[in-house]
């Protein structure tokens, strides 16, 4: 590894020519949160978001750090400086990767001060976040094209499976459809009740597995008219009775999901495994054009289904 003041020097000047040229895109699409840094030098692999000029500072280092707190402290001293002016930077929080079994599960938080709640913008949809007591702060920046080409979609009702806060739902209810948000967590659906409200919008949260509300919605002979899966990559949470695994179950759920897609209708599926083979879905990848300008790498595979 080079030297810490080189490397300290080469982040710097990316970050001073970058952050000013993304701000002024952010501004042109009315969006106030998105990626300043996604490991675009090779030897200093961070990513950098803001959230109304709130920095997220995740270290995306392997487990074998060769550097420690030392390399990191100085790689977010920069950030700060280089940003607070181009930015309006008001606070640094920084994460650290400790697995990569499920994009819920991938960062902690080194000191986790009083809980900071921010509400941010992408275009008309507003969203909460939370950047200090939960691994993630609520809202998936990668996915910001793919929710508003689900919002483009021709449909009247829309299935949000594994639907985190509902940012999927929000999307949709925007555009006019009757949105249903599903996921496990209690917290993740009052979340995602909550930035409905927020919008002044009405949809449905349920609290409940998926692959069990899949097959009474099955059962019951329901059908939606757009459908978005962004699946974990592993689950096994101690209120299932199976784990979850995308490479060797996600065949079986898009058998669920094409029974009560409407006929004409559109199945979203997205995984952040970067060991995925999709198979028969490769022909559908839409990944390309779900990925925004202000992430350098590929951060999920994502297939549009028409049924």
């Amino acid at each position: 590894m080079r030297e810490l003041d080189a490397l300290a020097d080469d982040i710097g000047n990316r970050l001073t020519k970058s952050s000013r040229h993304l701000a002024k895109w952010a501004r042109r699409e009315a969006i106030t949160c998105y990626r300043v840094y996604d490991r675009d030098i090779p030897e200093i692999p961070i990513t950098i978001d803001t959230y109304n000029g709130d920095l997220v500072i995740s270290d995306m280092r392997a487990s074998d750090r060769g550097g420690g707190d030392v390399w990191l402290d100085a790689m977010v001293n920069v950030a700060r400086t280089a940003l607070v002016d181009g930015l309006d930077g008001k606070a640094c929080f920084v994460k650290q990767r400790e697995r990569l079994l499920d994009r819920r599960d991938q960062y902690k938080n080194a000191d986790t001060p009083l809980t900071a709640w921010r509400t941010v913008h992408e275009g008309a949809c507003a969203f909460r976040i939370n950047l200090t007591d939960y691994i993630d702060v609520g809202l998936f920046l990668d996915h910001r094209t793919t929710r508003r080409m689900v919002a483009a979609e021709t449909g009247k009702t829309m299935l949000n499976l594994f639907g985190y806060t509902g940012s999927f739902a929000v999307y949709a209810a925007k555009a006019g459809m009757h949105a249903t948000t599903v996921d496990l967590s209690a917290t993740y659906t009052e979340w995602a009740e909550d930035n409905l409200a927020l919008n002044r919008l009405a949809g449905d949260t349920i609290q409940a597995d998926v692959r069990e509300y899949l097959k009474d919605a099955r059962d019951a002979k329901l059908t939606w008219d757009v459908i978005v899966a962004d699946v974990p990559t592993f689950s096994n949470s101690k209120r299932m009775d199976y784990t979850w695994d995308v490479q060797r179950d996600h065949a079986a759920l898009l058998d669920d999901l094409r029974a009560i897609c409407s006929p004409g209708g559109v199945i979203w599926f997205a995984t952040n495994s970067r060991r995925f083979k999709p198979g028969d879905l490769a022909p559908l990848e839409q990944t390309h054009r779900t990925t925004p300008p202000d992430f350098k790498h590929r951060p999920h595979r994502s297939f549009r289904i028409a049924t």
